[in-house]
């Protein structure tokens, strides 16, 4: 079965909440009748009513079921403002929180806090930092987990590949590693990839010398320490990563060498740079920013998405439940 079916029969047999931060915008509109039609989630739309209906009329979308919320008119907002002042611990005025939930990526995110919805899709017209900030102030991480991360999913065909992390962490250190690789392993797993996770640098296994070098081989010893059920090698060229000849020459052996299909790279230039390679010259279709760590489904759209992604996306951030 393909992967989107599978989400999709897997989340009808329990329908989730999804939130949409953006409910008048077309490609959310599109993708919530969709969701609706087939009975795959459950939707709020956050918005004023009159221009969620508008909208959604000139598309000729059908969101009947729909929740609309319009966070300035909404029943509980008292309740909801002392909840995150509550949240904040004098980090936040009532004042400031009354204003930051006006606005649909806070007011969308306590909804999730409060267990008024499941997960949340965010970032068609808001940026990746105004999606995951209200998410790290009031969701937090998980327990255990100290930074949030990305992965992205990359898909041609039948082959499936995860890449992490290619669009949170600008620079991350040795720690930020290993809960990276950790994180990703788990994110590849829910989407039927069985990983072999290589950690990438310019060396192979000491070829070269540098700081980035070391940061990817101790961070690689110490996911091998704490999670022998993992296969995990490193530090890997890419060469060496993905192609058989190269990789038994280079580490003898190894489970993953040759052989990986999920990738960390040692900071975001890479990360970035590797995915939209894969992307724009590989013909993989890229699924993502999907971040890890966090307490609840959050996820960022691009704002250069289109309807089938915003669909896809939904999909995928309704799964982590």
């Amino acid at each position: 079965m393909e992967l989107f079916e599978r989400f999709e029969t897997q989340l009808k047999a329990a329908p989730k909440t999804i939130v949409f931060t953006e409910g008048p915008d077309a490609r959310i509109l599109s993708a919530a009748s969709r969701l609706l039609a087939g009975g795959v989630l459950k939707v709020i739309l956050l918005g004023n009513p009159e221009a969620v209906n508008k909208a959604a009329a000139e598309g000729g979308f059908d969101i009947t079921g729909a929740q609309i919320i319009d966070p300035v008119n909404y029943e509980g907002f008292d309740e909801m403002v002392a909840k995150m002042v509550e949240l904040r611990k004098g980090k936040m005025t009532e004042e400031q929180c009354r204003a930051a939930l006006s606005k649909g990526n806070y007011f969308g995110t306590m909804l999730v806090k409060m267990g008024k919805a499941d997960c949340l899709l965010g970032g068609a017209t808001y940026s990746t930092a105004d999606t995951v900030r209200p998410a790290l102030q009031l969701i937090k991480c998980k327990p255990g987990v100290k930074s949030v991360s990305s992965c992205f999913i990359l898909v041609r065909g039948e082959e499936k590949l995860a890449m992490g992390d290619c669009a949170i962490n600008i620079d991350p250190t040795e720690d930020d590693i290993v809960e990276i690789t950790v994180q990703t392993a788990a994110t590849a797993q829910i989407f039927g990839i069985d990983p072999r996770v290589a950690l990438l640098s310019y060396s192979s296994k000491g070829s070269g010398k540098g700081d980035s070098v070391d940061k990817m081989r101790n961070a690689t010893a110490r996911v091998q320490a704490d999670h022998p059920e993992l296969k995990v090698d490193g530090e890997l060229q890419f060469d060496a990563a993905v192609a058989p000849e190269v990789g038994q020459l280079k580490a003898p052996g190894s489970p993953v060498a040759g052989y990986a299909n999920t990738f960390i790279f040692p900071d975001i230039n890479a990360g970035n740079i590797g995915y939209k390679i894969a992307q724009r010259l590989g013909g993989f279709e890229a699924y993502g920013p999907i971040l890890q760590g966090l307490n609840a489904p959050i996820n960022d759209l691009s704002r250069g998405c289109n309807a089938e992604e915003v669909y896809k996306m939904a999909l995928i951030t309704a799964a982590m439940i």
